[in-house]
C-alpha cells in the first residue's frame, strides 16, 4: 500500500487510520529526536512534555495494529478515540507553548531550561538549558511547538476519522 492509498479519504478505514496514526506519530518523535541529537536543537521543558503524547500514542497505535481485525473493531475504534484525545490535548499544549514563544502570555516558572536528550538523565552541566519562550527554529513561520500543533491535529483527525470508519475495505461497502 503506497502513501497515496493510505490517505485516500474514500478508502480511509479503521486499519488504515491506525497505520497512519502509528506512522505519523513515530516519524514525528523520531524527527524530534533527530533534530535534538543531530541538529543540536535542545528541548525546553514544554517541548519535553509535548513528547509525552507521542510516547503514549506510538505504542498504543502499535498495539491497535496488532489487535486489528473484524472481530475486534470496537476495541480498535475506542483505541483510536483515545489516540485522538491524546493528540488533541497535545495540540492544546503546543498552542499554549506557541503562545509563550510569541509572547502572548508568560510561561511557567519551570521553563527556565531543558535537560537535553529527551528528559532522560539530567544534563548536569546545564550547557543546553533552553527557555520555553525562545523558538530555536522556525519553518514557514511556525516553531517546533507550532508544527506540533499541526501534526497533532492531523493525528487526531486521522484517529477520529478511523474511529468512525469500518475495518478493511472488503467488510463493509461505503
Amino acid at each position: 500500500m503506497c502513501f497515496d492509498e493510505m490517505i485516500a479519504l474514500d478508502q480511509f478505514d479503521t486499519s488504515r487510520a491506525t497505520l497512519a496514526v502509528f506512522v505519523i506519530s513515530l516519524a514525528t518523535i523520531l524527527g524530534a529526536l533527530g533534530f535534538e541529537l543531530i541538529g543540536g536543537y535542545w528541548p525546553c521543558p514544554l517541548c519535553l512534555m509535548q513528547r509525552w503524547a507521542y510516547y503514549a500514542v506510538v505504542p498504543l497505535s502499535l498495539v491497535l495494529l496488532f489487535a486489528a481485525g473484524p472481530d475486534r473493531q470496537q476495541l480498535v475504534r475506542w483505541g483510536l478515540v483515545l489516540c485522538g484525545l491524546i493528540a488533541l490535548a497535545n495540540a492544546g499544549l503546543g498552542a499554549y507553548h506557541s503562545g509563550i514563544e510569541w509572547k502572548f502570555w508568560p510561561g511557567p516558572a519551570s521553563c527556565a531550561g531543558g535537560t537535553g536528550l529527551s528528559g532522560g538523565l539530567p544534563d548536569l552541566s546545564k550547557a543546553h538549558a533552553v527557555s520555553c519562550d525562545d523558538a530555536q527554529w522556525r519553518f514557514a513561520g511556525l516553531s517546533f511547538a507550532g508544527w506540533n500543533v499541526v501534526v497533532s491535529l492531523i493525528i487526531a483527525g486521522a484517529a477520529f476519522r478511523g474511529a468512525r470508519g469500518h475495518y478493511g475495505s472488503s467488510t463493509v461497502s461505503q
